[in-house]
């Protein structure tokens, strides 16, 4: 797959098939997020890779209590506002994301792999693990792979997930987040995002950027010069 199809096309997928991802696709996978830039080359990173069902279904309860908590603080206002105007197109895009991640809330049981990541206190940071991760996602989407990074374990429910996983806390590590993975039930597709130009300048803040992005620059479009 040539890179900036992997870059535009790799997007948030929750719905997913309960089909076993095979081992050798398992490892080309994790094989290239290793080989993600790491702080002063530690390397100081370990990954879990989760398919036992019952661990899964034990993760999955976590993950039901940390979702619901979120909706009730951090999204609150937005639940509340698409709820009273649920066909204006944000709020229809919101409502859509919401559905999709209670699908995946409901079906955690049967997703069939969990990519857990560690870095240790003091030595790496999360300038190594979100690189890697991210490098694991790109691979993901090569081999036919859907994928979506989730912080509700780690934010929520660091300590206890570790215990699930027998993570030796007293050695440092620290969860970072995790990837779940498998064959998506949807279409790859380039996600829909405000224009470049709306969200970037150019030395100053709020300064003209100096070009304009109408469309999505894969498949190749000319740039505009503003």
């Amino acid at each position: 797959m040539e890179v900036r199809e992997a870059l535009y096309t790799t997007r948030a997928m929750r719905r997913m098939k309960p089909d076993r991802i095979p081992m050798d696709v398992q490892a080309r996978v994790l094989d290239a997020a290793i080989r993600a830039p790491s702080a002063s080359n530690t390397q100081d990173w370990r990954f879990v890779l989760v398919d036992d069902p019952d661990l899964m279904r034990t993760l999955g309860d976590l993950v039901r209590q940390g979702e619901q908590r979120s909706k009730e603080t951090l999204y609150a206002e937005r639940v509340a506002a698409a709820a009273l105007a649920p066909d204006e197109p944000a709020n229809a895009a919101f409502l859509r994301m919401l559905s999709s991640v209670w699908y995946l809330v409901d079906h955690f049981a049967e997703v069939p792999l969990l990519l857990a990541a560690f870095v240790r206190e003091g030595v790496a940071s999360d300038a190594s693990i979100y690189p890697a991760m991210w490098s694991a996602q790109l691979a993901a989407r090569a081999e036919g792979v859907g994928s979506v990074m989730t912080r509700v374990l780690d934010v929520y429910f660091h300590d206890a997930t570790c215990e699930i996983l027998v993570v030796p806390l007293e050695e440092h590590w620290r969860m970072s987040g995790a990837v779940v993975m498998g064959y998506p039930t949807g279409r790859w597709g380039v996600a829909p995002r405000r224009r470049v130009h709306e969200v970037a300048f150019r030395n100053t803040w709020g300064a003209p950027l100096g070009f304009e992005v109408a469309e999505p620059l894969w498949p190749e479009r000319r740039v505009e010069s503003s």
